[in-house]
């Protein structure tokens, strides 16, 4: 069993076929962490303004880590870190980037933004399961996240 009760995390990722794999590793790794899921960007940033549906602290928590795609519908992923890292409240949430994009010109500005990790999205189905274990074996077996506080 891997993961923290206490540290849930956010994954925005538009991708039903990309979300499926990751909820595969999870189940695999039996990962008791809460997942939350949003689409795009709009509904990734009213999940942590607490906007419409999310306005319940105990049942949308904020995430100890989000994993981001870059390419969304509506508020592309790249706004949506921005938003984040530029936020008093949310910027200290660390932000993985899982992203299709080797374009050097996002690694470029992620990294000015103060993402944890950049992850390239392997097209192989193989590889993409293989990452996402990686990813968390790293980040709910390795490395220690501070408690989100809900502001």
């Amino acid at each position: 069993m891997i993961g923290n009760y206490t540290k849930p995390f956010l994954v925005i990722e538009d991708s039903d076929e990309d979300f499926e794999a990751f909820s595969r590793v999870i189940k695999q790794q039996a990962v008791i962490n809460p997942i939350f899921r949003c689409t795009d960007g709009d509904d990734a940033l009213d999940y942590l303004y607490r906007h419409g549906v999310y306005e319940d602290f105990n049942s949308f928590p904020l995430p100890a880590f989000i994993l981001l795609d870059l390419n969304l519908p509506g508020t592309d992923g790249r706004e949506v870190l921005k938003e984040i890292k530029q936020d008093e409240h949310l910027k200290t949430i660390p932000v993985i980037v899982f992203t299709t994009s080797s374009n050097p010109k996002d690694i470029e500005a992620c990294y000015q933004y103060s993402v944890a990790s950049y992850i390239l999205k392997p097209i192989d189905i193989k590889r993409l399961i293989g990452t996402i274990q990686g990813l968390i074996n790293y980040w709910l077996d390795l490395v220690v996240v501070p408690d989100p506080v809900n502001k």
